[in-house]
């Protein structure tokens, strides 16, 4: 019999299967259930991206409880027709692999929109023609290999990040193959393949063995020599212009992958294909929707889009019918297979499946789970299963139910909860909503059903990093004349690596510029000495003189400041512990239902930043704590946990701001938050009248207010709290020096919570984290990607592009002119020029009720331009704002240029960032570098690494104070902060900080062996680079031996002269243990000096003299000299390490 789980399928072409009554997720159950029990594979068709994401999500896991039943969709290109701009690599992917495994798909669902199915595709013989199989034992030619992977669209880079790129690494081929979940890694043995193993793209680590992998090709397109040639003949053809003065066809004759060439598609073939050509002939066709009318909307945007594009004449485009199929050819191609249609008609069947019911909570209720006790008490012959986000979530709603005494069962899948008889279950899944089927006595609530919003979850999570990042990340951006510090002999220039030969034995060294072209070579095993210099522009870095004495000098000075504010925050730090604060009880079911109905996963320093804030709500000690993030990366949420509860115990909360822009969005948005909580939330500002304000200050006296936000008001004298818990000061440094003397005497009677997106470095983080309660925020948010950055000379037709790129999104646009004398007329030209924009202009010069006005109502879309100053600066939050055009951007600093990026971007669609120009000469060259810096940290985060680092500069001086930045501009901040490291560690442990101790840590070894990383190993200067700074700043054997283990997985076996290298480091932390300075060898003789403050106990070195006079003498106060006849380099090392573990022996027994 036909239900839900058996629907009616068509027999054949001529009569279509008609279904009704599924709402919610039960249309996904009953198509999963009918690809089930068809004979072949179902092409389910939705009317947007929107409805394919959440249908493929549902499909997924619905049908994951059925062997063999794939789910694959055919995304959207996520562009406009005709655009100049290339999908995502992950997109064409996604792509390939389904257009690769439809034709021969005997079973499972692809899901596509309509305006993918109205696009052209490349013939399905090229997608099976240029893929290709690799298995373990075949034979195969690195250098063929290549030349395929490059004719196939594959691009070759040192690091295999992404979807399409591969590396050659000696006998290793790295390989991340479009389709594929994961990237691999080939290990060859001569000609054949030897292994094939996935790896993961982040740590870089092998995982697991697999006996073959498929190869698809590079793009939907081919860029070969037969591609270039077939796309010149067709362009020609086609197009009567000068070829010289058209970009794409110089492109495309070039072997550039040119953007937006997908729209040529048609110029690479004889004939393109539809989906249609790649469906099998017992494919079933499923379709959702009104999608005739969502069809021919699309081709009227294409027939717009074709006539707006043809004025660029040295971009010629194709005719829409050459890319695109008609929307009535689409429909009437559906006709030649089987077809289900979701659709209201008496000849309809009805899949019985009723819509739920508002199960959604209300904590203003004494029992806030009240309608989904009723509900379930009302059906209690139903069966109930509960549906949560992710295993943590349903911990949290396992909780809130059991005090509800509702305690479900857990169970793995929804078709186990199926098939037992328990009365109540518990699952994780995708499901946005429920599912009621009332025939069978069924019904299956979401979170989301009890939230009130959908959850979305972080699919994708980045781990950490890890720490051999940052002692890495110091050189990561080391280039060619870039400045370094040495710990000895201070700043020079950097001038590459170099092999040098001595003794015959070839050892690399870093050569490094001092002042007067003086040279100093550092042989790699010390590079742990150097680190990059960040301090001023790394083209007025203060370069040192070799052999003077005006390092130490620099160095001793700035010692003496580090300890004074070591002392300074030891002191601070001392009081506060002293300080009793407010031991806040934290109610556990209120406090989890708040954090439920945070419509986002946190990301996972989102999560230990909350839980590092709350914990010290609880410990009842005074909280000054500092939690920084880049832009948007969920500091407010951290801000709204901490006031929530503080004011669950009585106490008021003051979130002070800087401008009253910014004050307005976070009424706007703790109001949004609070809505369902019985929590006053009030703004003082000067949006407010006098009156108002008045009202409000009442309030607050009388308690009646929890939660204040405003500008510097808030701190003055004239506000009688009734009873102030806690302050959370947004963008401190943004405040005056009287706010902040202001905001120093409150320290000592409230909680204070600091929020900032100027990033406070992770280096000075560690050296201060017991003393200053920092808290960083560098994941970003699900689904959020980086602003692709544009450098553009300004030109109207650029504007026109950029910002209708975005209106015909439904998004909005912020056109940045800082001068407000002629904004008006900025504003003007660009109505001119985009005639369909809605445009709006705010300045920090408007009276504060227009400025306000315009901003709510730009915020609410009735305009979708806003053309303004950099009043947006800071903080206002428009998620659909996601293009920004920088007007003579050369005029900002880098850490402006980055906060304005941040403005856009804070939603899961791709944001675009414009910085225009005058002509490229009229540029200054400090602009110019700025303007490149900006540009290559486009990674999201990027506040933390930015090239220059003069956001780490000023985030550091924020911290310690502007005395101290001078310091670190002197000696550069890596130094500055090991520095401070040492002073607080020396003063927390009674005794003086001594500035040379690093210096000391430094040991010099000179054993005349090739211990060095071959280039024909790992031929990349720059990895090589890295890979000698993590080898010789390894701390401990465990962390050594991992690096080994690393390094054969990603580059192959370690050659003989890497493993003395690594040979070498051990047997340098061995004598770090014993105080050693220098160990100096060669093939006869050696010595060792030890500093003045060796462990070594001087009569176990006697004691080694009496027994073996003929091997061992004392060469001088503080150096051993030991002859050893020895030509073989391991023996030399194993010689020298137990001569060392003899003086540890000796020294046990002395002790």
């Amino acid at each position: 019999m036909n239900s839900i789980f058996k629907p009616p399928l068509p027999i054949d072409e001529s009569l279509s299967s008609y279904w009704t009554g599924a709402p919610g997720s039960a249309a996904s159950l009953a198509i999963a259930n009918a690809s089930k029990y068809s004979d072949g594979p179902l092409l389910l068709v939705c009317e947007n991206n929107e409805q394919v994401e959440q249908y493929k999500r549902e499909l997924r896991y619905f049908c994951s409880a059925e062997e063999g039943l794939q789910v694959f969709s055919l995304p959207d290109w996520e562009t406009l027709p005709y655009d100049n701009f290339s999908p995502h690599q992950d997109i064409i992917s996604d792509r390939l692999s389904a257009l690769y495994h439809l034709p021969k798909l005997k079973k499972g669902i692809l899901i596509l929109s309509i305006s993918s199915m109205m696009h052209k595709l490349p013939p399905q013989k090229y997608i099976a023609g240029n893929s290709l199989d690799l298995k373990v034992g075949e034979e195969l030619s690195i250098k063929e290999m290549r030349k395929q992977l490059v004719d196939g669209g594959y691009q070759s880079v040192n690091t295999v990040l992404e979807h399409g790129e591969f590396a050659v690494r000696g006998s290793i081929i790295d390989i991340y193959p479009m389709g594929s979940q994961l990237p691999y890694r080939i290990d060859l043995i001569d000609d054949e393949i030897d292994t094939l193993r996935t790896f993961d793209p982040e740590s870089q680590r092998s995982e697991d063995r697999v006996d073959e992998i498929r190869l698809l090709p590079g793009r939907e397109y081919p860029l070969d020599a037969r591609g270039i040639t077939a796309f010149r003949e067709k362009f020609r053809d086609l197009f009567d212009i000068d070829f010289r003065q058209c970009p794409v066809y110089q492109d495309v004759s070039e072997g550039i992958n040119s953007p937006g060439l997908e729209y040529y598609l048609q110029l690479f073939f004889q004939q393109l294909d539809s989906v249609f050509n790649f469906l099998p002939e017992t494919t079933t066709i499923c379709r959702v929707g009104n999608l005739k009318d969502v069809g021919e909307n699309f081709w009227n945007d294409i027939q717009r889009r074709y006539e707006d594009r043809q004025v660029d004449r040295y971009r010629p485009i194709l005719p829409p019918d050459q890319i695109f199929i008609h929307i009535d050819f689409v429909l009437a191609a559906c006709k030649g297979f089987k077809q289900i249609e979701f659709r209201d008609s008496r000849a309809a069947f009805d899949l019985r499946s009723n819509p739920m019911p508002d199960l959604s909570s209300n904590s203003a209720l004494k029992s806030p789970f009240e309608a989904v006790q009723q509900f379930i008490t009302e059906h209690n012959d139903h069966r109930t299963l509960f549906c949560a986000e992710s295993a943590g979530r349903r911990e949290t709603l396992l909780e809130l139910l059991k005090q509800i005494q509702i305690e479900p069962k857990q169970f793995g899948h929804w078709q186990e909860f199926i098939e037992s008889d328990a009365k109540l279950g518990i699952i994780v899944a995708p499901l946005d909503q429920g599912i009621w089927l009332e025939n069978e006595k069924l019904v299956l609530i979401s979170e989301s059903q009890l939230f009130g919003n959908r959850v979305a979850q972080r699919r994708r999570r980045h781990k950490n990093q890890s720490n051999t990042d940052f002692i890495v990340k110091s050189l990561t951006e080391l280039h060619i004349n870039d400045a370094v510090v040495h710990i000895d002999h201070g700043v020079g220039r950097y001038l590459g690596l170099q092999t040098i030969i001595t003794d015959d034995q070839a050892t690399e060294f870093l050569t490094l510029e001092y002042a007067n072209e003086a040279k100093l070579y550092v042989p790699v095993s010390s590079l742990h000495l150097i680190s990059r210099y960040s301090g001023s522009e790394q083209e007025y870095a203060p370069i040192n003189h070799l052999g003077s004495d005006q390092w130490q000098k620099t160095k001793r000075k700035a010692a003496e400041k580090i300890r004074d504010v070591a002392a300074e925050l030891l002191d601070i730090y001392a009081q506060r512990e002293a300080r009793k604060g407010f031991k806040y009880q934290c109610d556990s079911i209120d406090y989890e239902k708040f954090s439920a109905s945070f419509p986002f996963e946190e990301t996972p320093d989102q999560e230990s930043a909350i839980e590092a804030v709350v914990n010290d709500m609880r410990t009842g000690k005074s909280m000054d704590r500092l939690v920084c993030g880049d832009v948007g990366f969920g500091k407010t949420e951290v801000a709204m946990r901490a006031a929530f509860v503080a004011v669950q115990n009585n106490k008021q909360v003051a979130l002070l701001v800087p401008t009253t822009l910014l004050a307005q969005q976070h009424f706007e948005s703790f109001k949004d938050r609070f809505a369902d909580w019985p929590i006053v939330v009030d703004m003082l500002s000067r949006f407010r009248s006098a009156s108002e304000q008045e009202e409000t200050l009442k309030k607050v006296k009388a308690g009646k207010v929890d939660i204040l936000i405003g500008t510097h008001k808030l701190i003055h004298g004239d506000i009688d709290y009734s009873n102030l818990g806690m302050l959370i000061i947004d963008e401190e440094h943004r405040f005056g020096v009287r706010q902040k003397e202001k905001l120093k005497s409150l320290r000592a009677n409230v909680d204070i919570l600091t929020l900032t997106a100027t990033p406070i470095p992770r280096t000075l983080n560690l050296a201060l984290s017991e003393i200053r309660d920092l808290s960083l925020i560098v994941t970003p948010p699900a689904k959020r990607l980086s602003v692709k950055t544009f450098v553009r000379e300004q030109q109207d037709s650029l504007v026109i592009e950029a910002a209708s790129r975005e209106l015909l999104r439904g998004g909005q646009v912020f056109y940045l002119h800082n001068e407000v004398k002629t904004i008006e007329r900025a504003a003007e030209h660009l109505q001119e020029i985009i005639p369909q924009a809605r445009i709006c202009v705010a300045h920090g010069q408007m009276p504060e009720r227009d400025l306000e006005k315009i901003m709510a109502d730009f915020y609410h879309k009735k305009y979708n331009i806003l053309v303004c100053t950099t009043i947006i600066e800071t903080g206002i939050d428009i998620p659909s704002a996601n293009t920004i055009l920088i007007h003579r951007a050369d005029k900002f600093g880098l850490a402006q240029l980055h906060q304005l990026r941040g403005r856009v971007g804070r939603s899961h669609h791709q944001a675009y960032a414009y910085l225009l120009l005058p002509s490229h000469s009229k540029l200054g060259s400090d602009a110019q570098k700025r303007i490149e810096a900006i540009q290559s940290a486009s990674t999201l985060g990027a506040g933390f690494t930015l090239a220059s680092h003069d956001l780490e500069i000023r985030g550091a001086g924020e911290l310690l104070g502007d005395e101290q930045s001078g310091h670190m501009q002197k000696i550069g901040f890596t130094l500055y902060t090991e520095m401070l490291e040492e002073a607080v560690a020396a003063i927390k442990s009674g005794r003086l900080p001594d500035p040379d101790l690093l210096s000391d840590r430094a040991i010099d070894i000179n054993l005349r062996i090739p211990a060095l990383i071959p280039d024909d190993y790992l031929p990349d200067v720059h990895i090589r680079l890295i890979m000698y700074k993590r080898i010789s700043a390894s701390i401990d054997l465990e962390e050594l031996k991992e690096l080994q283990v690393e390094m054969i997985d990603r580059f192959g076996m370690l050659p003989r002269s890497l493993m003395l290298l690594f040979k070498q480091t051990q047997l340098k932390l061995k004598a770090e243990l014993y105080g050693i300075k220098k160990i100096d060898a060669n093939v006869k003789t050696g010595r060792i000096d030890f500093s003045a403050k060796t462990s070594v106990d001087p009569l176990s070195i006697i004691q080694l003299i009496q027994d073996d006079p003929q091997s061992y003498k004392l060469g001088g106060a503080s150096n051993l000299q030991f002859t050893h006849d020895c030509e073989n380099p391991d023996e030399k090392l194993d010689f020298i390490s137990e001569l060392l573990d003899k003086l540890k022996l000796l020294n046990q027994k002395a002790a």
